[in-house]
């Protein structure tokens, strides 16, 4: 018997797709956003509607038969069993399987079919969608807020999907249910139901953008104390330096405050919906149960009408409080869905072309062609950029900050598109190569490196995910990052290449977490590999170690490096000299100081191998 269950639940789990993907763009209109999200679902979606109203007409079933059963017992005792053995059966049928058949086939669809499989299907689209932004779209949010609003759309959607099959299916075929019995009973029986109803919903409409109002403001002095508390613990440290624990905890408690304040306006008007409601049930039971007696004793309704109706008002008075609340959750969920639909829904910005090609094995020709990109500004970034390198080349690029080397990486990874001009790798035009097939093939270590709070394999194992352990620790060790790593013991007892290095690698130091990213990048074995200040978090001890290891991964590589320590890349092919967007000079390193222009300036000025002070201001 378990198993027939548990093959039936399964057939159940697996009528909607919980990973389909979505097709095309999200809306922003707010129906075509919940068809967007819901897309592929909506066939089971609708037979979970119908059993859910099914299940509503039940509950009139119920009263049915109740009034039956008093009627058929309001005649002669003897033979009772034989006269109405068919009103019996009916009534054993109807509660001993027909009943429990419904309402178990409702909670499958809902429990099984809906709840489980729409969360991780809208997640998932929201998600993908997501992940196709361009950095500038992330550049100008919080990543924890972009995260919230995915989960917290995915979560409304969800809740509005369920409590529409829920409590708009049941409540709806109830109610109609409701009316139909007692137009079969008498005609005023229903009127006063209708009545009731008008006054049920004119309740329902003018409370309830009243507690959304208040509702609202309640949210959003929860996400203040919310944000005052994280942006207080994020930033601990800094408060222990400087002592104001005290200044933070006023700011707290003044935020706190405010909170209750809005939670007290919210409290009041919720009471007073919730006596408004309580009065508004209480009435049901006496207009439907008197006006049913008034009836009977003018000897126009039975006793069993009586009970029926009895039964539906007490049944719909239950239901009226069990219905308020939840469609004021529903009411919230959209409002939060709204939310989200505003900050998700944005068209992509940075897309590939409809025939775009992926890039096959490059040999790392790279072509900048007359590139200008400013940001949208009048200044910044580069302009009127050319710059030629051939495969297997290594280029030394430097310059002062805001001199434009970042942003030529950027376009180089195409995180954006040129304004003007165009760049090519091996011939091929970036705007008509896939995104993933171009950064597949350039290998990328940063000043500041990305970790995942992941083991330190796993953040190895990015470079590469198919790599086997052997080139795993191959590659740390070339990144002199194996010692370190098997001292590694992280806070659950996992060790070595086990153990996880905390969010964005914080439990690590600058330069072990630089010597893990090398290990990507060598893992990773792209024939185009990019520097950015590499080794600008380790000391000259492990920087002298790494740097020969870098020369071997750099073999048969085009390699383009950033530095502001110059003797980094003083045995480069070519040095490119970078000011205000554009290239002032270009050589070897014997060529550039002999020159006696900008670089050599710079290397005049080094102190312990940086750019001095005097260029960065003047830049």
């Amino acid at each position: 018997m378990s198993r027939l269950l548990r093959h039936v639940a399964d057939r159940f789990a697996g009528l909607v797709p919980a990973f389909a993907p979505a097709e095309g763009a999200p809306p922003r209109d707010l129906l075509a956003f919940f068809r967007w999200c819901l897309h592929g679902a909506w066939p089971w979606l609708i037979v979970a509607f119908g059993a859910s109203a099914l299940a509503g007409t039940t509950e009139i079933a119920t009263a049915f038969f109740l009034g039956a059963v008093i009627d058929s017992v309001a005649g002669e005792t003897e033979g009772y069993l034989a006269r109405n053995a068919l009103l019996l059966g009916g009534f054993m049928l109807f509660y001993l399987l027909l009943r429990p058949l419904t309402f178990g086939a409702s909670a499958a669809f809902n429990g099984i079919t809906v709840m489980p499989n729409v969360y991780p299907l809208v997640q998932s689209r929201l998600h993908r969608w997501t992940m196709g932004q361009s950095v500038t779209f992330f550049d100008n949010d919080f990543a924890g807020r972009i995260a919230t609003k995915q989960m917290q759309t995915a979560r409304a959607v969800t809740e509005v999907t369920n409590e529409f099959i829920n409590v708009v299916a049941f409540a709806s075929a109830s109610l109609i249910g409701s009316l139909l019995l007692m137009f079969a009973i008498d005609w005023r029986i229903a009127l006063a139901l209708g009545i009731w109803l008008v006054g049920y919903v004119a309740l329902f409409r003018w409370f309830m953008p009243r507690i959304r109002t208040r509702s609202k403001a309640r949210a959003a002095a929860r996400a203040m104390v919310t944000g005052q508390v994280v942006d207080t613990i994020t930033n601990i440290k800094t408060v222990k330096l400087f002592g104001h624990a005290e200044h933070e905890d006023r700011s707290a408690l003044d935020a706190m405050a405010t909170l209750r304040e809005r939670a007290l306006a919210f409290g009041r008007m919720s009471t007073s919906f919730r006596f408004m409601l309580m009065f508004c049930a209480g009435l049901l039971p006496i207009l439907m149960i008197g006006g049913s007696v008034l009836l009977w004793q003018a000897g126009q309704a039975t006793a069993g009408d009586i009970a029926a109706a009895g039964a539906i008002s007490f049944r719909l008075s239950q239901m009226t409080g069990w219905v308020s609340f939840t469609l004021m959750a529903l009411y919230a969920n959209v409002g939060e869905v709204e939310d989200g639909m505003h900050t998700l829904a944005h068209l992509h910005a940075l897309t590939d072309a409809p025939d775009a090609h992926d890039l096959p094995r490059l040999d790392g020709a790279i072509r900048l062609e007359d590139v200008t990109f400013t940001y949208g500004r009048d200044e910044g970034g580069i302009s009127g950029f050319d710059l030629t390198v051939a495969p297997g080349e290594k280029i030394g690029v430097v310059g002062a900050s805001g001199a434009g080397k970042s942003t030529l990486v950027a376009l180089l990874l195409r995180l954006y598109d040129p304004e003007e001009g165009r760049i090519t790798v091996d011939g091929h035009d970036l705007r008509e190569v896939t995104q993933d097939s171009l950064r597949r093939q350039i290998g990328m270590v940063t000043q500041e490196t990305a970790m995942f709070n992941r083991s330190a394999r796993d953040n190895i194992l990015y470079g590469r995910p198919d790599a086997s352990e052997e080139e795993i620790i191959d590659a740390a060790r070339r990144a002199e990052a194996h010692d370190f790593i098997e001292g590694l013991r992280d806070h659950k007892g996992n060790t070595g290449y086990d153990a996880f290095l905390g969010e964005r690698g914080v439990k690590l130091s600058g330069g072990q977490r630089q010597r893990i990213a090398l290990a990507r990048a060598i893992l990773k074995d792209a024939p185009v590999l990019v520097l950015d200040e590499a080794t600008s978090a380790l000391d000259s001890e492990v920087e002298a170690a790494i740097q020969s290891a870098l020369e071997q991964v750099m073999e048969g590589k085009t390699v383009i490096a950033i530095a502001h320590r110059l003797s980094t890349i003083a045995r480069m092919d070519r040095i490119v000299v970078m000011e205000a967007g554009r290239i002032v000079e270009q050589g070897t390193h014997r060529q550039l100081l002999a020159k006696g222009g900008t670089y050599a300036r710079y290397w005049e000025r080094q102190s312990g191998g940086f750019i001095g002070v005097e260029d960065v201001a003047a830049e």
